[in-house]
C-alpha cells in the first residue's frame, strides 16, 4: 500500500510538472504567433492623392523644398516646432567635422556612451571597445547608434554639455532659429521644424564625408583589437535601399514624442528637393509619405509652386550645391 501511495504521488507530480511545461509551451506559442503578427503588420493603405490632388501624407508636419534655391515647393505645417529624435544627428555629423574629427583617431566606448544612450534603440558598440572615428561616424548615421554621440564628442574634447553647448551655437550659425538642443544623443527634448531640418541637411551634404556615409547602404567596422568586435550596419533609409528615386542623403528617428521622422535629399522630377517629415505614427508611413510626395511631384506636381522640369538649368557660374552630384550605392571614406 505505502509503495502504491509512493507511486501515486509521483504520478500526481509529474502530471503537475507536465501541466506546468504545457502551459509554457502554450504561452509561448502566444508569444510567438503575436510577434509574428507584429512583423506582417504593414501601414494602412490610404490614397496617393487627397481630393485636391495634393500628396495625400500622413506625417504631422512635413515640407519639400528646392534643394539649389532653398524655394517650398510644397508643405503641411512646414514651420511648426517639433521633437526631432535622432535626425538631429545631421547636426551632431556636422559639429565633430568642424571641430576637426581625425577620421582615422581611435576612441574608446566608455560608460559614459552608455549612460547617454540608455532609453534609446538597441547599440551594437560595447563598452571597453575602439574604434575608428570614421566608423563610428558610419555607427551614427547609417543606423542611429546612440553611444557613437558622445564618444565622437570626445575625439574632439568636448563633453556632453559642451556638445549641447556646441549644437546649438551650430544651429544659430546655420540661421535654424526654432533648433533648440537639450541632449546630445536625441532621445530627450531636441526640437526643430522640417524647414529647418532640411536645409541642415542640404548643409552636410556640403561635406563629401557626410555625404559618402549618407549614400552608403551598409558599412562593417572593426573594432581596433587582435579580436576585432566586427558589426555589420544597414543604413535606415528605405527609399536609398530600394533606389526607386536617386537619394542624395537623409536620416531616420523616432521617439515616442516624436514620432517616427525621416529627413531625405533626393531627386525627383528632374529637381533635387529637400524633404522632411516629422510625426508620423506608423515606421513605413514616413518612407510611404516620401513616394507619396516623390510620385505627386513626378506625374507635374498639381498645386506646387515649382513645376517638375526635364530641363537642367543654364550655368550661371554659381556654385551649385553639391548634392546634384551625388548617387546612391554604396561608398567608404
Amino acid at each position: 500500500m505505502r509503495r502504491l501511495g509512493m507511486a501515486a504521488l509521483i504520478l500526481a507530480l509529474l502530471g503537475v510538472v507536465a501541466g506546468a511545461a504545457d502551459a509554457r509551451r502554450k504561452r509561448a506559442s502566444k508569444t510567438r504567433k503575436a510577434a509574428r503578427a507584429a512583423a506582417a503588420k504593414v501601414e494602412p493603405r490610404v490614397d496617393p492623392l487627397t481630393p485636391d490632388g495634393l500628396p495625400n501624407v500622413q506625417s504631422a508636419a512635413v515640407v519639400v523644398l528646392d534643394a539649389k534655391t532653398g524655394a517650398e515647393v510644397w508643405g503641411k505645417g512646414g514651420d511648426d516646432v517639433r521633437a526631432i529624435a535622432s535626425t538631429g544627428k545631421i547636426f551632431v555629423a556636422m559639429l565633430v567635422r568642424d571641430q576637426g574629427l581625425d577620421l582615422d583617431g581611435v576612441t574608446t566606448i566608455t560608460k559614459t556612451d552608455q549612460q547617454y544612450a540608455r532609453g534609446g534603440s538597441r547599440t551594437r558598440l560595447p563598452v571597453g571597445h575602439r574604434f575608428k572615428n570614421g566608423d563610428l561616424l558610419r555607427a551614427m548615421l547609417l543606423a542611429s547608434d546612440n553611444r557613437a554621440v558622445t564618444a565622437l564628442g570626445r575625439a574632439v574634447g568636448l563633453e556632453p554639455d559642451d556638445m549641447v553647448e556646441k549644437l546649438n551655437d551650430l544651429a544659430k550659425k546655420l540661421g535654424c532659429k526654432h533648433t533648440k538642443f537639450v541632449d546630445p544623443v536625441g532621445l530627450r527634448g531636441n526640437e526643430s521644424t522640417p524647414r529647418e531640418m532640411a536645409l541642415a541637411l542640404r548643409e552636410a551634404l556640403e561635406d563629401d564625408v557626410l555625404a559618402e556615409i549618407m549614400t552608403t547602404r551598409s558599412a562593417t567596422i572593426r573594432s581596433v583589437a587582435k579580436r576585432p568586435e566586427v558589426i555589420t550596419y544597414n543604413n535606415t533609409n528605405l527609399p536609398l535601399q530600394t533606389g526607386r528615386f536617386p537619394v542624395h542623403g537623409g536620416k531616420t528617428g523616432f521617439n515616442k514624442p516624436a514620432g517616427y521622422c525621416f529627413i531625405v535629399a533626393a531627386e525627383v522630377g528632374g529637381r533635387d528637393l529637400l524633404m522632411s517629415f516629422l510625426g508620423a505614427d506608423g515606421k513605413l508611413t514616413r518612407f510611404a509619405d516620401f513616394t507619396r510626395g516623390a510620385e505627386w511631384y513626378e506625374a507635374g506636381g498639381k498645386g506646387a509652386a515649382l513645376k517638375p522640369t526635364k530641363v537642367k538649368a543654364k550655368d550661371d557660374g554659381k556654385k551649385k550645391p553639391r548634392i546634384a552630384e551625388r548617387a546612391s550605392g554604396h561608398a567608404s571614406l
